[in-house]
């Protein structure tokens, strides 16, 4: 398959992934929140696994390393920004209760606009590392899908806090979904005028940041000893899985 043809489909695979929040319809939430911590723990290790194994070997091979070491601190310091300045972040806890409806409802836009331009900023960098080398592309975008399906699950289950209908989260999370694939498909577009490696390193940070800030504090949250075995094992699994996907 040609790198268009596996940007394509990545793309629109990894919007599917914003209709896993269906699931907590069907769940109690006890057993969901009891499914998410593995899955956070999983996703930890395989984003910083796609980004130790895969892109950065990718990236700075191809260029300059303090170069590319100033991609890695951008794409680091963006979702930084991100955070402090749009108050969009990963959780994946039960959201608290608030009282003014006008409140949850700017949560709630704020967290699909949030999303949105997260989903644009991985298709440009996991397209990027396709353009590069499809191995590295594939374990980039299972490494992106491991996060994905616990965010989605608590974005939806905010939504649903916030007041939404079902059948409306579902629509505008798949919408906010559809930035992926367009930027992915604006990195295949653009990939003759602007650096590839560049946008690999660049994607590297946002994985690295993602997992160190926002998911590996709520595995250290956990604090029976059973717990946090389970989530430490989890986490080394994700790593190993990508240490796995680079031979």
């Amino acid at each position: 398959m040609s790198s268009l043809g596996w940007i394509l489909v990545g793309g629109l695979l990894m919007s599917l992934v914003a209709m896993v929040g269906a699931i907590t319809l069907l769940l109690p939430q006890k057993q969901l929140q009891n499914m998410l911590f593995p899955l956070v723990s999983l996703a930890a290790g395989s984003l910083l696994g796609g980004a130790l194994f895969h892109m950065l070997p990718e990236g700075m091979e191809a260029m300059e390393p303090r170069q590319g070491s100033l991609f890695i601190a951008a794409g680091f310091t963006l979702f930084l920004a991100m955070e402090q300045f749009l108050h969009w972040h990963h959780s994946h806890r039960r959201p608290a209760a608030r009282n003014h409806s006008g409140t949850r409802q700017a949560v709630a836009i704020l967290i699909l606009l949030g999303d949105a331009l997260h989903n644009f900023i991985g298709g440009l960098g996991i397209a990027s590392t396709f353009l590069m080398n499809p191995a590295a592309g594939i374990a980039a975008w299972c490494a992106a899908v491991a996060h994905e399906v616990p965010q989605e699950l608590g974005d939806f289950a905010i939504l649903l806090h916030s007041g939404w209908s079902p059948r409306s989260a579902l629509r505008w999370n798949f919408i906010s979904a559809l930035t992926f694939p367009l930027g992915a498909v604006l990195a295949w577009l653009i990939a003759q005028s602007l650096p590839v490696a560049g946008l690999v390193l660049f994607a590297s940070g946002n994985f690295i940041y993602i997992a160190a800030s926002d998911l590996v504090p709520e595995i250290k949250a956990n604090t029976s000893l059973r717990s946090a075995s389970l989530s430490f094992g989890w986490f080394c699994g994700g790593l190993l899985l990508m240490l796995g996907l680079a031979r």
